[in-house]
């Protein structure tokens, strides 16, 4: 049997706001930064937007700092892929948006009872927001940190009460989105370095917040960092694996976790 070759180019792979940019200024991006990315586009790397925006939410910010010709994959509400087509309009990437959306209809449809249930406790023992729309029938704005710790748990504790594995959520401070565990920015990761035949042990990832922990995992990535603006959770995980912890913040610390693992000044 014929070995499948590997590709040898790497992919690095970012988390936007808190990391890729400043969300105090959305519209600058980071000068070290940007030529270093313009000297690994030159040697063959590929790049990943993984982000918890909308299509056109990302899309937006990227066109706002400039970067008409990046990246080459884009993850957006932390789950979907899309790629360029020849227009450089995206597109999704493969059937894998097609299985995610699917797979959510199910199964939010499978779990209406328990949602309800959490509905009920976030709307009866606060005044956090519940979100219900179309494109995103369930999740949660709490009113402070402190608040959503407290979501999670009795979250978790239902989850493992009625073991309902598939029910998953992808939480960033106050902000809580439910999905399906099987699709979230790791799994997406994955599904594009295994597409390109990309190894982990040449895919970088970097991130700043909870929903950041799938693709700092050593099966998406072995090269793994995080801005010093991270929350304390992510630095540690960070630090346990094995990764950098970069000393300043937002860009300026992406740029300071490339030159840490990759050649370039």
């Amino acid at each position: 049997m014929a070995k499948t070759t590997k590709d040898r180019r790497p992919l690095l792979c970012f988390d936007f706001d808190g990391t890729f940019i400043d969300p105090s200024s959305p519209g600058c991006m980071d000068a070290e930064l940007a030529g270093m990315l313009e000297h690994l586009r030159e040697q063959g790397a590929l790049f990943v937007i993984n982000t918890g925006r909308s299509l056109f939410d990302a899309v937006s910010g990227i066109n706002r700092i400039g970067l008409r010709d990046f990246p080459d994959y884009l993850v957006t509400c932390e789950r979907e892929i899309h790629e360029p087509n020849a227009f450089r309009r995206w597109v999704d990437f493969g059937n894998w948006n097609k299985r995610c959306r699917r797979d959510h209809e199910k199964l939010f449809h499978r779990h209406r009872t328990l949602l309800q249930k959490i509905k009920d406790f976030v709307e009866g023992q606060s005044r956090a927001q519940w979100i219900a729309q179309p494109e995103e029938p369930a999740g949660i704005i709490a009113g402070s940190n402190g608040e959503m710790d407290e979501f999670c748990l009795f979250i978790d504790q239902l989850i493992r009460e009625t073991g309902a594995r598939q029910l998953a959520y992808e939480r960033n401070t106050i902000y809580l989105r439910f999905s399906h565990s099987k699709y979230n920015k790791g799994s997406a990761l994955q599904e594009i370095a295994n597409k390109l035949k990309i190894s982990p042990s040449k895919t970088f990832a970097i991130g700043d917040n909870y929903n950041d922990l799938t693709m700092l995992q050593e099966k998406a990535a072995s090269m793994i960092a995080c801005p010093g603006n991270s929350i304390p959770e992510i630095k540690e995980e960070i630090t346990r694996r094995g990764g950098y912890v970069s000393s300043k913040a937002c860009g300026a610390g992406v740029a300071e976790a490339i030159a840490h693992f990759f050649a370039v000044t």
